[in-house]
């Protein structure tokens, strides 16, 4: 997986990840900044998912994404 285009994006990204994950807040997403790890925290904080739960949802919604 090539997290850089994530993170080179992650402006325009941003709505994409917020519908997925709507109880991320603004100021999550821009803390976030697109780093992969800090994503999995806010989400795993928000939703009170396991880490390895967490990280399986991301490679999914990652995989569904059209590039």
């Amino acid at each position: 997986m090539d997290w850089n285009r994530i993170e080179g994006n992650w402006k325009q990204l941003k709505g994409k990840v917020k519908e997925q994950w709507g109880k991320l807040t603004d100021d999550d997403l821009d803390q976030i900044a697109g780093k992969r790890d800090q994503l999995e925290g806010k989400i795993q904080e928000r939703y009170g998912l396991e880490k390895d739960r967490v990280s399986q949802d991301i490679d999914d919604w990652y995989g569904r994404q059209s590039w």
